[in-house]
C-alpha cells in the first residue's frame, strides 16, 4: 500500500503551481507600491502615516496611550505593545504590502496599509497571510 498515489502527487503539485503563481502576480503589481498606513479607532479614521519617506518612530494615538505602534525605515509599521491579554496585533508583523492590515480588537485599533494615490474600484481590500 503506498502512502501517495499518483493522482494525490499531481493535485498538490497542482495546487502547489496555483498559490506561486497567484503569489508572484500579487508581489508584481501591488507589493512595490510604498503605501499609506490608515489607523482606524472604532472604524473612526485617526491618523494617517506616510511610510514611504524612510523615517522610523514610535507612537501612540491619544485614543489610546497603551498601545504603541512603530514604523520602520523599509516602509513598514507594527504593533509593538499592547495591553490586550492576547496580543495578535503584535504577533500579526510588521505590515508593508498594499491591502495588510492588523487589529487589536480588545482597543479597537485596526492598522491598514493603502496606496498614496486616490483609490478606485480596482485597488485591493485587503491581503491575507504574509
Amino acid at each position: 500500500m503506498k502512502f501517495f498515489r499518483r493522482t494525490d502527487i499531481i493535485v498538490i503539485i497542482s495546487i502547489l503551481a496555483v498559490s506561486a503563481v497567484s503569489w508572484g502576480i500579487h508581489q508584481y503589481f501591488f507589493a512595490e507600491d510604498k503605501g499609506k498606513a490608515e489607523i482606524y479607532y472604532y472604524s473612526k479614521l485617526v491618523e494617517t502615516v506616510d511610510l514611504s519617506n524612510g523615517d522610523e518612530r514610535k507612537f501612540s494615538i491619544p485614543q489610546d496611550e497603551n498601545v504603541t505602534l512603530q514604523v520602520y525605515r523599509d516602509g513598514s509599521i507594527a504593533f509593538i505593545e499592547s495591553d490586550c491579554k492576547d496580543r495578535v496585533c503584535i504577533h500579526a508583523g510588521k505590515l508593508k504590502t498594499t491591502g495588510q492590515f492588523a487589529a487589536c480588537l480588545p482597543n479597537g485599533i485596526v492598522v491598514k496599509i493603502v496606496p498614496h494615490k486616490e483609490r478606485d474600484e480596482d485597488d485591493v481590500d485587503l491581503v491575507i497571510g504574509n
